[in-house]
C-alpha cells in the first residue's frame, strides 16, 4: 500500500490563527488516524480527543462524522501540524493530554503538560470521599464553628484544589507543590473557574508552608506518589518516558511520602480533622498499619475505587 496524504484536499485559506480544511479531508484524516491508533495498540478514540480541540467539532459531529459534508472546518493549527501532533503520539507516545495541553476532570477543563501528573478519572472521588468524610464529622461532632481550611498536599494541576474549592464553598483551600511550573499550571487552572481567591497556592514541601495553620486545618487530602521506584521505570511509555517521575516515585516500596503524611498530619489537624489519601493497589493494609501505629487517628477506613480497587485511606484526627 503506498503512502496515503491524508491531507491531500487542504485548502490554504486562513482567519486570523485558524486555518482551513475541507470536512472531507479531516474526514479521510479521522479515519486513517483511528486506523493507525489501533495498529499502534491505542484506544482510536484519542484521535477523537485530538480532533476535538483542534478543529472544536463537538461529539454528535464526531460520532456521526457529519463534518465530512462541510465545505470548511476552520482548526487551531495548520494541518500538517495536526499530522505531526498524532506522530508523537503513535511513535513517541507523547500521552495525548500533553498533545492538546488540557484534560477533563469531574467538572473542569484542566490545562496540564508535562510540569503535571495528568488527572486520572479514579482521582475524583477523593472530592467526593471528602465531602462525605466531612459530614459524617459534622454529625458527630459536638464542637462547631471555625473557618473551613482544607489542604491540597502535592497540587499538580490544581484538580483536588479546584474540586474541594466547589465541594466546600465556604472554606479556604491550601494547595501546595514543589515544583514552581507545576504551581503556574494550578494557579492558571483556577483563574479559568474564578476560584484565584478560594486558593492559596504555596512552594515547598508537604505541609512545611503552612506552619501558619497547625491544628486549623478541616482536612488533609493528597494524591502523593506512592509507586515503588522499580516500578516507575517498568510502567508503560506513556508514563515512564513522559509524565513527571517526582508526582510518581513514592521511593523502595512506594510509601515514603505516605509515611511522611501520617506522621506530620496530626500536628497541622484539628480534632475530627478529616485525612484522605491515594494509593494503588495492595497498599491498604499498610496504610492502614500505618495509621493505627501512629495512634492520633480514629476511625481508618480504605475505600475502592469504581474498579473495586482499594484505592483510597481515610481517618479522622482524634
Amino acid at each position: 500500500m503506498g503512502k496515503v496524504d491524508p491531507f491531500e484536499q487542504f485548502s490554504s485559506p486562513q482567519r486570523g490563527r485558524e486555518f482551513a480544511i475541507t470536512g472531507e479531508a479531516l474526514w479521510n484524516w479521522w479515519q486513517w488516524a483511528r486506523q493507525k491508533a489501533i495498529a499502534h495498540h491505542i484506544p482510536p478514540s484519542e484521535a477523537d480527543w485530538l480532533l476535538q480541540a483542534i478543529a472544536h467539532l463537538d461529539r454528535l459531529e464526531l460520532r456521526l462524522g457529519s463534518f465530512k459534508q462541510r465545505e470548511q472546518v476552520w482548526l487551531n493549527v495548520p494541518a500538517a501540524t495536526l499530522e505531526s501532533l498524532w506522530q508523537q503520539r503513535l511513535i513517541q507516545r507523547v500521552p495525548v493530554q500533553y498533545l492538546v495541553g488540557q484534560v477533563s476532570w469531574r467538572e473542569f477543563i484542566l490545562r496540564v503538560s508535562p510540569a503535571v501528573l495528568i488527572p486520572r478519572p479514579e482521582t475524583e472521588l477523593m472530592v467526593d470521599l471528602a465531602l462525605e468524610l466531612s459530614g459524617v464529622r459534622s454529625q458527630k461532632s459536638e464542637v462547631r464553628g471555625g473557618e473551613e481550611a482544607w489542604a491540597d498536599l502535592g497540587t499538580g494541576s490544581g484538580a483536588i484544589a479546584l474540586g474541594l474549592a466547589t465541594a466546600f464553598p465556604d472554606a479556604t483551600i491550601h494547595a501546595v507543590d514543589t515544583s514552581a511550573e507545576a504551581l503556574a499550571i494550578a494557579e492558571a487552572n483556577a483563574a479559568t473557574y474564578h476560584l484565584t481567591e478560594r486558593i492559596q497556592f504555596y512552594q515547598g514541601n508537604w505541609l512545611e508552608p503552612l506552619t501558619h495553620l497547625k491544628g486549623q486545618l478541616s482536612g488533609i487530602v493528597s494524591n502523593p506518589p506512592y509507586i515503588p521506584s522499580q516500578q516507575v521505570l517498568e510502567l508503560q511509555p506513556e508514563v515512564t518516558q513522559h509524565e513527571p517521575h517526582l508526582a510518581l516515585d513514592g521511593g523502595t516500596d512506594g510509601l515514603d511520602c505516605i509515611r511522611h503524611l501520617v506522621a506530620t498530619a496530626p500536628e497541622y489537624l484539628r480534632s475530627g480533622g478529616v485525612w484522605l489519601v491515594e494509593m494503588m493497589a495492595g497498599q491498604a493494609d499498610s496504610v492502614a498499619a500505618l495509621l493505627e501505629a501512629n495512634g492520633q487517628y480514629c476511625d481508618i477506613q480504605i475505600h475502592s475505587d469504581l474498579a473495586g480497587i482499594q484505592r483510597f485511606a481515610s481517618a479522622y484526627r482524634c
